[in-house]
């Protein structure tokens, strides 16, 4: 059986906060924003949207692209760090939100590895033949969960949803090989401080990791899908820093226009990352059906994941 992504959609808050803003309170520029990260913008949710109500306008247009029903959906995987209560659940207030009852649902914390993890768990639900269709979402609120007085990570993140319907595809097409790993000795250098519930990262150490493994689990999984880096038609990496995504398509050997860049628009929005660059990609008409592409992120944990996947319903 052949799965892959049957419908997908995104969503971003309209809120769209720019790099000047820091500047009134921060040591720092729009320059140094751009020149070390990449980003130029983020979007940030208001008081009155939270991570389900994200989750929820990704999901409709999931759930429409896919040419099914609500009702249609058998199992939800939220991948998500920033969910409004530890239960219930984004997966069990978005099951709700959709009207479909006694349906399994779910979290899944991996942190900004987390749509990988959550696409790999729903192939192997479908390919049991237990599940049908399976809507796996991507979304983090990290302005919730952002330390505005910290001048490193104050300027990163940003918020949003992606989510995909995931079912049985057409011969050749969908999920062709993936690569998921995790290094708890690294906790340490990117976590949620329980002191004050705001993200503390150490950059350094992030960044060294970030760059080894992010080349590391993209060259795996496109060999293991039998392919070389020319067979690649869209690398899509996690939106966390444009010189940690430029090293990575480096390592994979993949020429700059075929790498997604949607950092400038998003900063780095976790579990939503990657959805959103596919949908920029889409809309750009830059994804089109056979294309082979490679999705690669890393999180804390540490945990990092990795799929070769090839569009198409």
């Amino acid at each position: 059986m052949n799965v892959g992504i049957k419908g997908f959609g995104a969503y971003a808050p309209e809120n769209v906060v720019d790099n000047a803003y820091f500047e009134s309170f921060l040591e720092t520029s729009d320059e140094w924003i751009s020149k070390m990260t990449g980003i130029k913008e983020r979007r940030w949710a208001g008081e009155d949207e939270d991570t389900t109500d994200l989750a929820y306008k990704a999901s409709v247009k999931a759930i429409e692209d896919a040419g099914i029903e609500a009702n249609d959906i058998d199992m939800i995987i939220v991948a998500t760090s920033t969910g409004e209560y530890p239960f219930p659940t984004v997966g069990n207030m978005l099951q709700n939100r959709l009207g479909i009852s006694k349906v399994a649902s779910m979290d899944q914390l991996a942190a900004c590895s987390g749509f990988m993890y959550g696409l790999i768990n729903a192939k192997q639900f479908v390919q049991s033949g237990d599940y049908k269709n399976i809507l796996v979402v991507g979304v983090d609120k990290l302005s919730k969960i952002t330390d505005m007085t910290d001048r490193s990570t104050a300027i990163l993140f940003g918020d949003g949803a992606g989510a995909a319907v995931v079912s049985e595809v057409s011969e050749g097409r969908g999920i062709l090989s993936y690569e998921l790993g995790s290094d708890g000795s690294g906790g340490e250098y990117l976590y949620l401080n329980p002191d004050n519930g705001k993200i503390f990262m150490n950059g350094r150490e992030v960044f060294k990791f970030a760059v080894r493994i992010m080349g590391e689990a993209s060259n795996r999984a496109v060999e293991k899908a039998g392919l070389q880096s020319e067979d690649v038609d869209m690398f899509i990496p996690h939106q966390a820093n444009i010189r940690i995504m430029e090293s990575a398509r480096e390592r994979l050997g993949i020429p700059k226009e075929k790498m997604s860049v949607s950092v400038d628009k998003f900063g780095n929005t976790s579990a939503a990352s990657i959805p959103l660059s596919i949908a920029q990609e889409l809309e750009n008409n830059r994804i089109k059906d056979d294309d082979v592409l490679v999705f690669v992120g890393f999180g804390g944990g540490l945990t990092w994941g990795a799929i070769t996947l090839k569009w198409g319903k």
